[in-house]
Parts: C-alpha cells; sequence; structure tokens
C-alpha cells in the first residue's frame, strides 16, 4: 500500500518521529507544505506538535486548509502528535485532535487509535471515546518508550 507521510516540525521532533515511522513502513515523508500530494496515496499519515494553548504547529497552518478541500473517502488516515504531557497537561496533542476533525469532515478512514494509559494529562482533543486517535509521543518526558510506542503502533496500521 502506497504510503504518505505529512508532517510539521519546529524543533525537529516531529520530524524525527515521522521519518523513523517512514522508515519502518516504507513511506514517503514530506513536510505539511506538500499537502497537495495526499491524493497520490492510499495511506496517509499526519503529524504534529502541538503550540501555544492547543495550537497546529505552524506548517500545518495552511496545510490544514488545503486538507480541507482534498476527498479523503477510501484513504486509510494515521496520525501522530507530539506534545509535552507534564507542560501542556490540559491541550496535551489537541493538534491531532484538529486533524482528525477534518479528516473526519473529508471522509478519511482514520486507523491506529492507541491507548491513553501511560499518560498523565488533564485534557486532550486528541481523546475520541477514551482513547488517543493515533500515536502520541511525549519525547519531553517519555523518550524511553518512544520505540516502543512508535513500532508497537505501525505493527496495528500495517
Amino acid at each position: 500500500m502506497k504510503t504518505g507521510i505529512f508532517y510539521g516540525s519546529t524543533t525537529g521532533v516531529t520530524e524525527d518521529i515521522a521519518k523513523r515511522v517512514g522508515d519502518l513502513l516504507g513511506a514517503d515523508v514530506y513536510e505539511a507544505s506538500e499537502i497537495n500530494k495526499v491524493d497520490e496515496y492510499e495511506f496517509v499519515i499526519f503529524a504534529t506538535s502541538t503550540w501555544g494553548m492547543g495550537d497546529l504547529q505552524d506548517s500545518w497552518m495552511d496545510a490544514i486548509e488545503t486538507l480541507k478541500t482534498k476527498n479523503l473517502s477510501g484513504k486509510k488516515v494515521g496520525l501522530i502528535g507530539v506534545g509535552d504531557q507534564f507542560g501542556f497537561g490540559d491541550t496535551f496533542v489537541d493538534g491531532i485532535g484538529e486533524i482528525y476533525n477534518v479528516v473526519n469532515e473529508i471522509g478519511g478512514n482514520v486507523v491506529g487509535k492507541t491507548s491513553i494509559n501511560g499518560y498523565e494529562f488533564s485534557n486532550s482533543r486528541a481523546v475520541v471515546d477514551d482513547e488517543f486517535v493515533g500515536l502520541v509521543i511525549d519525547e519531553n518526558n517519555q523518550s524511553d518508550l518512544t520505540e516502543e510506542r512508535i513500532n508497537k503502533w505501525v505493527e496495528s496500521v500495517k
């Protein structure tokens, strides 16, 4: 299945996670500004960090508007959120929650939901039915769990 990953990264952490997932899936990896290429893929993955008070990473500001014009019907969609559960526990990985809402509006089939167990946060728009809507990584506080979380998630979406 032809897979494309689109990420927004300010500090390089989300880019690193996107590339690691891309290596495991044999996926093409692009910055969010290349979102028009989403049409070329059967499986698309969107990765973002969350900034400020629950905002999308800057690269996604224009990309999300372009994404809203796409039709993802019949496409498998995965989401990757990078955040800081202790510093921003009230908006933890809200960015993928915002992308998730757009993906649902344009017909994407979201796969790869993960358990909220093992995280400490008070609120997140990325939680639906007591699960995260995708892979969640906290490199600031739980970097020792990143590789295991990536590998488990990749196996679940294959």
